[in-house]
Protein backbone atom coordinates (compact mmCIF):
# COMPACT_ATOMS: atom_id res chain seq x y z
CA UNK A 1 0.00 0.00 0.00
CA UNK A 2 1.78 3.63 -1.04
CA UNK A 3 1.89 6.07 1.65
CA UNK A 4 -1.19 8.08 2.42
CA UNK A 5 0.77 10.61 4.78
CA UNK A 6 3.53 11.17 1.87
CA UNK A 7 3.39 14.57 0.70
CA UNK A 8 4.95 13.60 -2.57
CA UNK A 9 2.72 12.14 -5.21
CA UNK A 10 3.37 7.94 -5.88
CA UNK A 11 1.59 5.68 -8.23
CA UNK A 12 2.37 2.51 -9.49
CA UNK A 13 1.65 1.84 -13.27
CA UNK A 14 1.13 -1.62 -14.97
CA UNK A 15 3.21 -2.57 -18.30
CA UNK A 16 0.35 -0.88 -20.28
CA UNK A 17 0.71 2.84 -18.41
CA UNK A 18 -2.21 2.35 -16.57
CA UNK A 19 -2.53 3.62 -13.40
CA UNK A 20 -3.29 0.48 -10.59
CA UNK A 21 -2.70 2.67 -7.36
CA UNK A 22 -2.23 6.18 -5.96
CA UNK A 23 -1.59 7.84 -2.87
CA UNK A 24 -3.94 10.77 -1.67
CA UNK A 25 -1.36 13.54 -2.71
CA UNK A 26 -1.32 11.54 -6.61
CA UNK A 27 -5.10 11.21 -6.90
CA UNK A 28 -5.14 15.35 -6.05
CA UNK A 29 -2.86 15.86 -8.55
CA UNK A 30 -4.76 13.81 -11.20
CA UNK A 31 -8.45 14.54 -10.01
CA UNK A 32 -9.62 11.27 -8.79
CA UNK A 33 -11.38 9.71 -6.06
CA UNK A 34 -10.09 6.92 -4.05
CA UNK A 35 -10.89 3.37 -5.80
CA UNK A 36 -10.75 4.85 -9.27
CA UNK A 37 -8.55 2.37 -11.31
CA UNK A 38 -10.44 2.72 -14.82
CA UNK A 39 -8.77 2.30 -18.12
CA UNK A 40 -9.21 6.35 -18.57
CA UNK A 41 -6.52 6.60 -15.67
CA UNK A 42 -3.22 6.56 -17.57
CA UNK A 43 0.02 7.78 -17.06
CA UNK A 44 1.24 10.45 -19.35
CA UNK A 45 3.15 9.71 -22.28
CA UNK A 46 6.35 11.57 -21.01
CA UNK A 47 6.81 9.15 -18.07
CA UNK A 48 9.72 8.01 -17.82
CA UNK A 49 12.91 7.74 -15.36
CA UNK A 50 14.34 11.45 -15.19
CA UNK A 51 12.11 12.75 -17.42
CA UNK A 52 10.39 15.98 -16.57
CA UNK A 53 6.75 17.22 -18.05
CA UNK A 54 3.42 19.12 -17.15
CA UNK A 55 0.47 17.91 -14.96
CA UNK A 56 -2.16 20.83 -14.84
CA UNK A 57 -0.39 23.47 -14.76
CA UNK A 58 2.89 22.24 -12.47
CA UNK A 59 5.62 20.56 -13.73
CA UNK A 60 7.14 17.42 -12.43
CA UNK A 61 10.01 14.71 -12.88
CA UNK A 62 9.28 11.31 -12.76
CA UNK A 63 11.26 8.97 -10.61
CA UNK A 64 11.05 5.24 -10.59
CA UNK A 65 11.49 3.85 -6.98
CA UNK A 66 10.36 0.10 -7.63
CA UNK A 67 9.82 -1.85 -10.66
CA UNK A 68 8.74 -6.17 -10.92
CA UNK A 69 6.96 -7.75 -13.24
CA UNK A 70 6.26 -4.79 -15.30
CA UNK A 71 4.68 -2.70 -12.73
CA UNK A 72 6.54 0.35 -11.50
CA UNK A 73 5.91 2.53 -8.68
CA UNK A 74 6.91 6.16 -9.74
CA UNK A 75 7.55 9.05 -7.35
CA UNK A 76 6.86 12.19 -8.39
CA UNK A 77 8.64 15.83 -8.20
CA UNK A 78 7.40 18.96 -7.94
CA UNK A 79 9.67 21.21 -10.27
CA UNK A 80 7.75 24.02 -11.67
CA UNK A 81 9.74 26.67 -9.92
CA UNK A 82 13.33 25.37 -11.13
CA UNK A 83 11.67 24.72 -14.46
CA UNK A 84 10.63 28.16 -14.81
CA UNK A 85 14.08 29.85 -13.29
CA UNK A 86 15.90 27.92 -16.06
CA UNK A 87 13.16 29.16 -18.85
CA UNK A 88 13.67 32.91 -17.50
CA UNK A 89 17.47 32.12 -17.42
CA UNK A 90 17.09 30.35 -21.24
CA UNK A 91 15.16 33.68 -22.20
CA UNK A 92 17.68 35.92 -20.57
CA UNK A 93 20.48 34.21 -22.32
CA UNK A 94 19.06 34.61 -25.67
CA UNK A 95 18.08 37.84 -25.11
CA UNK A 96 22.25 38.68 -24.39
CA UNK A 97 23.10 36.97 -27.44
CA UNK A 98 20.37 38.73 -29.53
CA UNK A 99 22.08 42.18 -28.12
CA UNK A 100 25.24 40.42 -28.46
CA UNK A 101 24.47 39.73 -32.29
CA UNK A 102 22.79 43.17 -33.01
CA UNK A 103 26.16 45.10 -31.42
CA UNK A 104 28.25 43.43 -33.40
CA UNK A 105 26.40 43.56 -36.66
CA UNK A 106 25.88 47.04 -36.51
CA UNK A 107 29.42 48.37 -35.26
CA UNK A 108 30.99 45.75 -37.80
CA UNK A 109 31.08 48.75 -40.59
CA UNK A 110 31.19 52.77 -40.40
CA UNK A 111 29.46 52.95 -43.99
CA UNK A 112 25.85 54.63 -43.19
CA UNK A 113 24.03 53.03 -46.07
CA UNK A 114 25.08 50.12 -44.74
CA UNK A 115 24.70 50.89 -41.01
CA UNK A 116 20.83 52.14 -41.75
CA UNK A 117 20.38 48.58 -43.63
CA UNK A 118 21.73 46.44 -40.66
CA UNK A 119 19.19 48.06 -38.19
CA UNK A 120 16.33 47.50 -40.36
CA UNK A 121 17.85 44.10 -41.07
CA UNK A 122 17.91 43.01 -37.38
CA UNK A 123 14.80 45.03 -36.14
CA UNK A 124 12.72 42.49 -38.60
CA UNK A 125 14.75 39.64 -37.32
CA UNK A 126 14.42 40.08 -33.73
CA UNK A 127 11.00 42.88 -33.32
CA UNK A 128 8.90 42.90 -36.17
CA UNK A 129 7.63 42.04 -39.70
CA UNK A 130 8.48 44.93 -41.81
CA UNK A 131 10.95 48.15 -40.06
CA UNK A 132 11.55 51.67 -41.45
CA UNK A 133 14.54 53.56 -40.38
CA UNK A 134 13.58 57.28 -41.28
CA UNK A 135 16.34 59.61 -41.38
CA UNK A 136 16.47 63.40 -41.70
CA UNK A 137 17.87 64.96 -44.79
CA UNK A 138 16.42 67.77 -44.73
CA UNK A 139 13.67 70.01 -43.49
CA UNK A 140 11.37 68.21 -45.72
CA UNK A 141 13.10 65.32 -47.06
CA UNK A 142 13.98 61.96 -45.27
CA UNK A 143 16.14 59.10 -45.71
CA UNK A 144 13.95 55.81 -45.48
CA UNK A 145 15.53 52.50 -44.99
CA UNK A 146 13.15 49.73 -45.24
CA UNK A 147 13.24 46.16 -44.64
CA UNK A 148 10.50 43.14 -44.52
CA UNK A 149 10.37 39.93 -43.74
CA UNK A 150 12.45 39.20 -46.99
CA UNK A 151 15.41 40.62 -45.10
CA UNK A 152 16.67 42.54 -48.25
CA UNK A 153 16.65 46.74 -46.77
CA UNK A 154 16.16 48.73 -49.59
CA UNK A 155 16.70 52.63 -49.46
CA UNK A 156 14.83 55.44 -50.49
CA UNK A 157 14.10 59.43 -50.43
CA UNK A 158 10.55 60.44 -49.48
CA UNK A 159 9.30 64.15 -49.08
CA UNK A 160 6.93 63.16 -45.99
CA UNK A 161 5.41 65.49 -43.83
CA UNK A 162 5.99 63.57 -40.14
CA UNK A 163 2.82 64.98 -38.39
CA UNK A 164 1.11 62.50 -41.00
CA UNK A 165 2.67 59.72 -38.75
CA UNK A 166 1.49 60.26 -34.92
CA UNK A 167 4.29 59.67 -32.69
CA UNK A 168 6.94 60.51 -35.67
CA UNK A 169 7.44 64.10 -35.51
CA UNK A 170 8.34 63.90 -31.84
CA UNK A 171 10.78 60.55 -32.37
CA UNK A 172 12.32 62.38 -34.51
CA UNK A 173 12.82 65.55 -32.29
CA UNK A 174 13.90 63.37 -29.50
CA UNK A 175 13.47 65.99 -26.41
CA UNK A 176 12.41 65.05 -23.97
CA UNK A 177 12.94 61.01 -24.36
CA UNK A 178 10.02 59.61 -25.31
CA UNK A 179 8.85 55.79 -25.10
CA UNK A 180 7.70 53.73 -28.03
CA UNK A 181 3.79 54.60 -28.84
CA UNK A 182 1.85 52.39 -30.64
CA UNK A 183 -0.80 53.66 -33.43
CA UNK A 184 -3.61 52.13 -34.87
CA UNK A 185 -2.58 50.76 -38.52
CA UNK A 186 -5.61 53.03 -39.67
CA UNK A 187 -3.86 56.14 -38.42
CA UNK A 188 -0.40 55.12 -40.39
CA UNK A 189 0.26 56.88 -44.10
CA UNK A 190 0.91 54.88 -47.23
CA UNK A 191 4.03 54.49 -46.88
CA UNK A 192 4.09 52.44 -43.94
CA UNK A 193 0.56 50.29 -44.38
CA UNK A 194 1.27 49.17 -48.42
CA UNK A 195 0.66 46.00 -49.99
CA UNK A 196 3.44 43.59 -49.75
CA UNK A 197 3.86 43.99 -46.51
CA UNK A 198 0.61 41.65 -45.53
CA UNK A 199 -1.96 42.73 -43.11
CA UNK A 200 -0.95 44.73 -40.17
CA UNK A 201 -1.97 44.48 -36.87
CA UNK A 202 -0.32 47.12 -35.04
CA UNK A 203 2.03 49.73 -35.54
CA UNK A 204 4.83 51.79 -33.51
CA UNK A 205 7.42 54.52 -33.53
CA UNK A 206 10.63 54.29 -31.47
CA UNK A 207 12.99 56.99 -31.47
CA UNK A 208 16.53 56.33 -32.22
CA UNK A 209 19.11 58.29 -29.68
CA UNK A 210 22.39 59.60 -30.81
CA UNK A 211 25.39 61.51 -29.20
CA UNK A 212 23.30 64.59 -27.55
CA UNK A 213 21.00 64.78 -30.54
CA UNK A 214 18.56 62.22 -32.13
CA UNK A 215 19.57 60.78 -35.39
CA UNK A 216 15.80 59.76 -36.50
CA UNK A 217 13.46 57.13 -36.20
CA UNK A 218 11.97 53.58 -36.05
CA UNK A 219 9.06 52.56 -37.43
CA UNK A 220 7.88 48.90 -36.98
CA UNK A 221 5.09 47.21 -37.90
CA UNK A 222 3.71 43.77 -36.34
CA UNK A 223 0.92 41.33 -38.01
CA UNK A 224 0.10 40.93 -34.21
CA UNK A 225 -2.45 43.39 -32.93
CA UNK A 226 -0.83 42.89 -29.11
CA UNK A 227 1.96 45.08 -27.79
CA UNK A 228 5.40 44.05 -26.58
CA UNK A 229 6.07 41.41 -23.96
CA UNK A 230 7.96 43.33 -21.08
CA UNK A 231 11.27 41.38 -22.63
CA UNK A 232 10.53 42.74 -25.95
CA UNK A 233 10.17 46.39 -24.80
CA UNK A 234 13.25 45.95 -22.90
CA UNK A 235 15.09 45.03 -25.72
CA UNK A 236 13.24 47.16 -28.11
CA UNK A 237 15.04 50.14 -25.75
CA UNK A 238 17.91 48.70 -25.77
CA UNK A 239 17.89 48.04 -29.68
CA UNK A 240 17.04 51.29 -30.39
CA UNK A 241 20.05 52.70 -27.86
CA UNK A 242 22.47 50.55 -29.61
CA UNK A 243 21.13 51.46 -33.17
CA UNK A 244 20.80 55.10 -32.39
CA UNK A 245 24.80 55.16 -31.25
CA UNK A 246 25.53 53.01 -34.26
CA UNK A 247 24.32 55.88 -37.02
CA UNK A 248 25.41 58.81 -35.33
CA UNK A 249 29.23 57.32 -35.10
CA UNK A 250 28.43 56.11 -39.05
CA UNK A 251 27.18 59.71 -40.03
CA UNK A 252 30.03 61.48 -38.18
CA UNK A 253 32.41 59.65 -40.04
CA UNK A 254 30.50 59.89 -43.52
CA UNK A 255 30.66 63.52 -42.76
CA UNK A 256 34.04 63.27 -41.65
CA UNK A 257 35.15 61.60 -44.64
CA UNK A 258 33.53 64.23 -46.98
CA UNK A 259 34.87 66.79 -45.34
CA UNK A 260 38.77 64.77 -45.64
CA UNK A 261 37.98 63.85 -49.09
CA UNK A 262 37.62 67.74 -49.95
CA UNK A 263 40.75 68.90 -48.31
CA UNK A 264 42.68 66.16 -49.53
CA UNK A 265 42.02 67.02 -53.36
CA UNK A 266 43.62 70.03 -52.94
CA UNK A 267 46.49 68.33 -51.42
CA UNK A 268 47.04 65.30 -54.13
CA UNK A 269 49.18 65.81 -57.09
CA UNK A 270 47.55 67.26 -59.54
CA UNK A 271 46.66 65.11 -63.42
CA UNK A 272 49.47 66.48 -65.34
CA UNK A 273 48.46 68.79 -68.59
CA UNK A 274 49.80 69.44 -71.85
CA UNK A 275 52.15 71.85 -72.31
CA UNK A 276 52.41 74.37 -75.63
CA UNK A 277 55.47 72.00 -77.80
CA UNK A 278 56.46 69.90 -74.90
CA UNK A 279 55.81 66.40 -73.53
CA UNK A 280 55.28 65.75 -69.69
CA UNK A 281 54.61 63.11 -67.42
CA UNK A 282 54.98 62.70 -63.86
CA UNK A 283 54.76 60.05 -61.01
CA UNK A 284 54.05 60.57 -57.12
CA UNK A 285 54.39 58.14 -54.04
CA UNK A 286 53.93 59.35 -50.81
CA UNK A 287 55.65 57.33 -48.14
CA UNK A 288 53.50 54.44 -46.51
CA UNK A 289 51.43 51.74 -47.31
CA UNK A 290 48.15 53.55 -46.66
CA UNK A 291 49.00 57.27 -47.11
CA UNK A 292 48.01 59.26 -50.63
CA UNK A 293 49.81 62.76 -49.55
CA UNK A 294 52.87 63.34 -48.34
CA UNK A 295 55.90 66.00 -48.42
CA UNK A 296 57.02 66.01 -51.91
CA UNK A 297 54.99 67.83 -54.60
CA UNK A 298 54.70 68.88 -58.23
CA UNK A 299 53.03 71.14 -59.87
CA UNK A 300 52.97 71.89 -63.85
CA UNK A 301 51.29 75.71 -64.58
CA UNK A 302 50.50 76.00 -68.65
CA UNK A 303 51.55 79.41 -69.64
CA UNK A 304 48.52 81.97 -69.63
CA UNK A 305 48.05 84.87 -71.36
CA UNK A 306 50.88 86.74 -73.49
CA UNK A 307 53.46 84.68 -71.53
CA UNK A 308 55.34 82.41 -73.30
CA UNK A 309 56.79 79.96 -70.62
CA UNK A 310 55.27 77.68 -68.47
CA UNK A 311 56.51 76.37 -65.48
CA UNK A 312 57.40 73.33 -63.85
CA UNK A 313 57.73 73.05 -59.83
CA UNK A 314 59.29 70.11 -57.74
CA UNK A 315 59.52 70.30 -54.24
CA UNK A 316 60.42 68.49 -51.20
CA UNK A 317 58.99 69.34 -47.36
CA UNK A 318 60.75 68.13 -44.24
CA UNK A 319 58.84 65.27 -43.06
CA UNK A 320 56.64 63.28 -43.94
CA UNK A 321 52.72 62.02 -44.12
CA UNK A 322 50.05 64.13 -43.37
CA UNK A 323 51.34 67.08 -41.38
CA UNK A 324 53.76 67.77 -44.09
CA UNK A 325 51.19 67.66 -46.66
CA UNK A 326 49.64 70.42 -45.04
CA UNK A 327 52.37 72.24 -45.58
CA UNK A 328 52.76 71.47 -48.93
CA UNK A 329 49.21 72.34 -49.66
CA UNK A 330 50.45 76.07 -48.03
CA UNK A 331 53.48 75.61 -50.14
CA UNK A 332 51.89 75.18 -53.76
CA UNK A 333 48.95 77.82 -52.83
CA UNK A 334 51.82 80.29 -52.37
CA UNK A 335 53.62 79.22 -55.80
CA UNK A 336 50.19 79.81 -57.55
CA UNK A 337 49.67 82.95 -56.41
CA UNK A 338 53.38 84.22 -57.26
CA UNK A 339 52.75 82.64 -60.86
CA UNK A 340 52.63 86.43 -62.36
CA UNK A 341 56.49 86.87 -61.14
CA UNK A 342 57.47 83.52 -62.73
CA UNK A 343 59.91 84.98 -65.28
CA UNK A 344 62.23 85.90 -62.05
CA UNK A 345 63.05 83.13 -60.37
CA UNK A 346 64.90 84.42 -57.58
CA UNK A 347 62.18 86.79 -57.01
CA UNK A 348 59.71 84.01 -56.37
CA UNK A 349 62.05 82.13 -54.60
CA UNK A 350 62.57 85.34 -52.00
CA UNK A 351 58.71 85.51 -51.64
CA UNK A 352 58.25 82.40 -50.96
CA UNK A 353 61.22 82.04 -47.97
CA UNK A 354 59.31 85.57 -46.36
CA UNK A 355 55.97 83.51 -46.45
CA UNK A 356 57.49 80.48 -44.76
CA UNK A 357 59.77 82.58 -42.26
CA UNK A 358 56.72 84.42 -41.19
CA UNK A 359 55.08 81.31 -40.35
CA UNK A 360 54.98 79.35 -36.88
CA UNK A 361 56.45 76.40 -37.78
CA UNK A 362 59.62 75.40 -38.42
CA UNK A 363 59.43 73.63 -41.56
CA UNK A 364 61.63 74.30 -44.64
CA UNK A 365 61.20 73.34 -48.37
CA UNK A 366 63.26 72.26 -51.19
CA UNK A 367 62.76 73.32 -54.90
CA UNK A 368 63.42 73.45 -58.42
CA UNK A 369 61.79 75.28 -61.07
CA UNK A 370 61.28 74.85 -64.61
CA UNK A 371 60.71 77.12 -66.98
CA UNK A 372 59.71 75.57 -70.27
CA UNK A 373 59.64 77.61 -73.45
CA UNK A 374 59.54 76.29 -76.87
CA UNK A 375 61.93 77.51 -79.44
CA UNK A 376 61.42 75.83 -82.98
CA UNK A 377 61.78 72.17 -82.96
CA UNK A 378 63.62 72.68 -79.67
CA UNK A 379 62.51 73.10 -75.99
CA UNK A 380 64.56 75.75 -73.71
CA UNK A 381 64.40 75.15 -70.19
CA UNK A 382 65.36 77.58 -67.82
CA UNK A 383 66.05 75.64 -64.73
CA UNK A 384 66.87 76.80 -60.65
CA UNK A 385 67.27 75.13 -58.08
CA UNK A 386 66.86 76.48 -54.36
CA UNK A 387 68.54 73.25 -52.14
CA UNK A 388 67.17 70.44 -54.50
CA UNK A 389 68.83 67.89 -55.99
CA UNK A 390 69.71 69.50 -59.35
CA UNK A 391 67.26 67.71 -62.53
CA UNK A 392 69.51 65.61 -64.93
CA UNK A 393 68.86 65.96 -68.95
CA UNK A 394 68.79 62.34 -70.84
CA UNK A 395 70.64 63.46 -74.22
CA UNK A 396 69.87 61.34 -77.58
CA UNK A 397 73.21 59.73 -77.81
CA UNK A 398 72.93 58.55 -74.02
CA UNK A 399 74.77 61.13 -72.10
CA UNK A 400 73.43 62.22 -69.25
CA UNK A 401 74.42 65.87 -68.12
CA UNK A 402 73.59 67.65 -64.53
CA UNK A 403 71.88 71.06 -64.66
CA UNK A 404 74.46 73.59 -63.17
CA UNK A 405 72.20 75.02 -60.81
CA UNK A 406 71.92 75.34 -56.72
CA UNK A 407 70.62 77.33 -54.68
CA UNK A 408 69.92 77.88 -50.54
CA UNK A 409 66.80 76.18 -48.85
CA UNK A 410 63.75 77.40 -48.79
CA UNK A 411 62.48 78.87 -45.26
CA UNK A 412 65.61 78.43 -42.84
CA UNK A 413 67.87 81.68 -43.87
CA UNK A 414 66.41 85.58 -43.90
CA UNK A 415 68.35 85.33 -47.31
CA UNK A 416 67.99 83.53 -49.89
CA UNK A 417 70.43 82.70 -53.27
CA UNK A 418 69.77 80.46 -56.68
CA UNK A 419 71.64 79.90 -59.59
CA UNK A 420 69.76 79.47 -63.05
CA UNK A 421 70.66 77.83 -66.17
CA UNK A 422 69.01 77.52 -69.26
CA UNK A 423 69.91 74.05 -71.10
CA UNK A 424 68.23 73.54 -74.56
CA UNK A 425 66.10 70.22 -75.57
CA UNK A 426 66.65 68.69 -78.68
CA UNK A 427 63.49 66.72 -80.23
CA UNK A 428 63.85 63.16 -78.07
CA UNK A 429 65.88 64.76 -75.60
CA UNK A 430 64.35 64.76 -72.04
CA UNK A 431 64.73 66.74 -68.66
CA UNK A 432 64.20 64.62 -65.42
CA UNK A 433 62.83 66.71 -62.02
CA UNK A 434 62.92 64.53 -58.96
CA UNK A 435 63.01 64.35 -55.31
CA UNK A 436 65.54 63.23 -53.07
CA UNK A 437 63.52 60.30 -52.10
CA UNK A 438 64.69 58.53 -55.15
CA UNK A 439 68.69 58.88 -54.94
CA UNK A 440 68.39 58.21 -51.05
CA UNK A 441 66.43 55.10 -51.46
CA UNK A 442 68.19 52.66 -48.80
CA UNK A 443 68.17 49.14 -50.04
CA UNK A 444 70.62 46.95 -52.45
CA UNK A 445 72.36 44.13 -52.02
CA UNK A 446 73.47 44.92 -48.66
CA UNK A 447 70.05 46.14 -47.14
CA UNK A 448 71.61 49.53 -46.12
CA UNK A 449 73.03 51.31 -49.17
CA UNK A 450 71.76 54.89 -51.30
CA UNK A 451 70.56 54.41 -54.55
CA UNK A 452 72.68 57.43 -55.20
CA UNK A 453 73.71 60.00 -58.08
CA UNK A 454 75.89 57.93 -60.42
CA UNK A 455 73.67 55.23 -60.19
CA UNK A 456 70.63 57.06 -61.36
CA UNK A 457 72.65 58.79 -64.01
CA UNK A 458 73.52 54.99 -65.18
CA UNK A 459 70.49 53.73 -65.27
CA UNK A 460 69.18 57.06 -67.42
CA UNK A 461 72.39 56.48 -69.81
CA UNK A 462 70.15 53.31 -71.14
CA UNK A 463 67.10 55.56 -71.71
CA UNK A 464 67.76 57.21 -74.36
CA UNK A 465 65.10 57.61 -76.68
CA UNK A 466 62.60 56.69 -73.93
CA UNK A 467 59.16 58.54 -74.02
CA UNK A 468 58.96 60.52 -70.28
CA UNK A 469 56.09 58.73 -69.46
CA UNK A 470 58.05 55.62 -69.76
CA UNK A 471 61.19 57.11 -68.37
CA UNK A 472 58.91 58.51 -65.22
CA UNK A 473 57.71 54.96 -64.60
CA UNK A 474 61.25 53.53 -64.84
CA UNK A 475 62.93 55.49 -62.33
CA UNK A 476 60.17 55.36 -59.90
CA UNK A 477 59.79 51.70 -60.73
CA UNK A 478 63.95 51.30 -59.90
CA UNK A 479 63.80 53.30 -56.73
CA UNK A 480 60.93 50.95 -55.28
CA UNK A 481 62.74 47.51 -56.38
CA UNK A 482 66.58 49.35 -54.40
CA UNK A 483 64.39 49.91 -51.46
CA UNK A 484 62.43 46.31 -51.63
CA UNK A 485 60.67 45.90 -48.37
CA UNK A 486 62.39 48.41 -46.51
CA UNK A 487 61.20 51.92 -45.50
CA UNK A 488 60.63 54.13 -48.51
CA UNK A 489 60.64 57.98 -48.66
CA UNK A 490 58.39 59.98 -50.47
CA UNK A 491 58.86 60.21 -54.23
CA UNK A 492 58.21 63.01 -56.90
CA UNK A 493 59.34 62.61 -60.59
CA UNK A 494 58.49 64.78 -63.67
CA UNK A 495 60.05 64.21 -66.99
CA UNK A 496 60.10 66.84 -69.58
CA UNK A 497 60.78 65.69 -73.34
CA UNK A 498 60.97 67.88 -76.36
CA UNK A 499 58.23 65.94 -78.97
CA UNK A 500 59.87 63.98 -82.08
CA UNK A 501 58.03 65.66 -84.25
CA UNK A 502 57.03 68.78 -84.65
CA UNK A 503 53.61 70.03 -83.05
CA UNK A 504 50.24 70.44 -84.85
CA UNK A 505 48.20 73.18 -85.13
CA UNK A 506 47.04 73.76 -81.29
CA UNK A 507 50.16 73.67 -79.56
CA UNK A 508 50.26 69.41 -79.00
CA UNK A 509 52.66 66.93 -79.74
CA UNK A 510 51.97 64.63 -82.67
Amino acid sequence: MLGEDTPYPMLVTDASGIIEQANGAARSLFHRAAGDTSPAWVAPAWFAPGRRGPIGERVFEAHSVYADAGRVTWWLVDVTGQQQAMEALRVERDSAVSMVEVASELLSSLNLDRCLEATARLAVRHLADAAWVVMPVSSRRYQVTCCDSGGEAVHTSLNVDPRTLPGLLEALQGIPPRPPRWIEPAQAPGWVVRDGNGEVGSVVVIALPGYGLPVGALVLSRRSAAGFSPREEVFARLFAGRAGTAISIARVYAEQAAVAETLMADLLPPVTPHLDGAEVAARYRAAGDSARVGGDFYDVHPAVGSGRESLVVLGDVSGKGLEAAVITGKIRNTLRALLPLADDHQRVLEQLNDVLLAGDGLRFVTLVLAAVERRGTRLALRLTSAGHPPPMIVRNDGRVDVARTEGTLIGILEQVSSVTETVLLRPGEMCLLYSDGVIEARGGPLGDEMFGDERLREELRQCAGMPPDALAERVQMLASQWAGEGEQDDIAIVAIGAPRAAPAAGGRPV
